[in-house]
C-alpha cells in the first residue's frame, strides 16, 4: 500500500498536486478539511462532536480527527494507498497516524514535502482568492499568521518523517507539471 502525506505551506500547491497523484497512483485522497465537513454536514457522531469545538472557536481533538480518519480509511478497504493532506500537522498527530496505520498493517510510506518561499506563497495565496473568493486568501493578516502557524506549529513534523527517512523535499516552485515530475521521480526512487 502506497501511503503519502503530502505536505506544505498554505498556498504551495497541495490540492493541485494531489489531483495529479490521484490519476497517477489510484490513491485515495484524505483531506481533513473535507473529512469534517462531510461529517457535519451528515450529522454523524463524531461531526457533531467536531462540530462542538468548532462552534466554540476551539480546535477539534486529536482523537476526534483520528476517528473520522479512521472510518474513512476503513471506507475504502481495498484502496491501493491514500494520499493525508491536512494532516498530520503535529508530531503527536503524527504518531496517532502511524498508530492507526499499523493497526490496519501498513505504514506511511513517505512524506512528500512541498518546498515554497514565503513571498510565492504570499502571491499564489492572492490569487487564489481572486479566482476562488475564498476571503481567507485575500488579507494579507490572515495570510502572514497562517505562514507564521505553520512554520511554527505544523513545519516541525518535516523532522518526524526525517527521522524515519521518510522526508522527500521537492522545489514547489515552476509549472504544475514540472513539479508534478518532481514528486513522482521523488515517489518512483523511493519504492
Amino acid at each position: 500500500m502506497l501511503n503519502i502525506v503530502l505536505f506544505g505551506p498554505p498556498g504551495a500547491g497541495k490540492g493541485t498536486q494531489s489531483e495529479k497523484m490521484i490519476e497517477k497512483y489510484s490513491l485515495i485522497h484524505l483531506s481533513t478539511g473535507d473529512i469534517f465537513r462531510k461529517n457535519i454536514k451528515e450529522e454523524s457522531e463524531l461531526g457533531k462532536l467536531a462540530k462542538s469545538y468548532i462552534d466554540k472557536g476551539q480546535l477539534v481533538p486529536d482523537e476526534v480527527t483520528i476517528n473520522m480518519l479512521k472510518q474513512e480509511v476503513n471506507n475504502h478497504s481495498n484502496a491501493k494507498g491514500f494520499i493525508f493532506d491536512g494532516f498530520p500537522r503535529t508530531n503527536k498527530q503524527a504518531e496517532a497516524l502511524d498508530t492507526l496505520l499499523k493497526e490496519l498493517n501498513t505504514e506511511v510510506t513517505l512524506m512528500v514535502s512541498l518546498e515554497v518561499e514565503e513571498n510565492e506563497l504570499k502571491q499564489r495565496l492572492i490569487k487564489r482568492a481572486e479566482l476562488s473568493g475564498r476571503s481567507d486568501d485575500a488579507d494579507p493578516k490572515i495570510i502572514q499568521n497562517r505562514i507564521v502557524v505553520y512554520q511554527k506549529e505544523t513545519a516541525p513534523v518535516k523532522e518526524y518523517y526525517h527521522n524515519q527517512g521518510k522526508l522527500k523535499s521537492v522545489d514547489g516552485i515552476g509549472s504544475i507539471d514540472d513539479i508534478s515530475s518532481n514528486i513522482f521521480k521523488s515517489i518512483d526512487n523511493f519504492l
